[in-house]
C-alpha cells in the first residue's frame, strides 16, 4: 500500500501525511506507467480532494487499483 500526494510539491512541503509520498496531478496522470503497478493498492490525496477524486476515476478505469483518501 502507497500513499500518494497528488496536489503540488509546495502544498505537500507545508503539509502532508507522514510516509506519503508526492506525485503531482499532472505528472502521475501522464506518467502512471512509470509510477504504478497493477499489482498495489494506492491510496490517493490531495488538499481540497478534488484532484485525487479525479485522478481515482481515471486511474481505476485503466484497471489500477487506486482509493481517494479523504483527509
Amino acid at each position: 500500500m502507497k500513499i500518494i500526494d497528488v496536489g503540488n510539491k509546495y502544498t505537500f512541503l507545508e503539509s502532508h501525511i507522514n510516509g506519503s509520498i508526492n506525485i503531482p496531478y499532472d505528472e502521475l496522470i501522464n506518467n502512471y506507467r512509470m509510477y504504478l503497478n497493477k499489482e498495489e493498492h494506492y491510496y490517493l490525496y490531495c488538499r481540497s480532494g478534488k484532484l485525487s477524486k479525479r485522478a481515482v476515476m481515471i486511474l481505476s478505469s485503466l484497471g489500477y487499483k487506486v482509493f481517494n483518501l479523504k483527509i
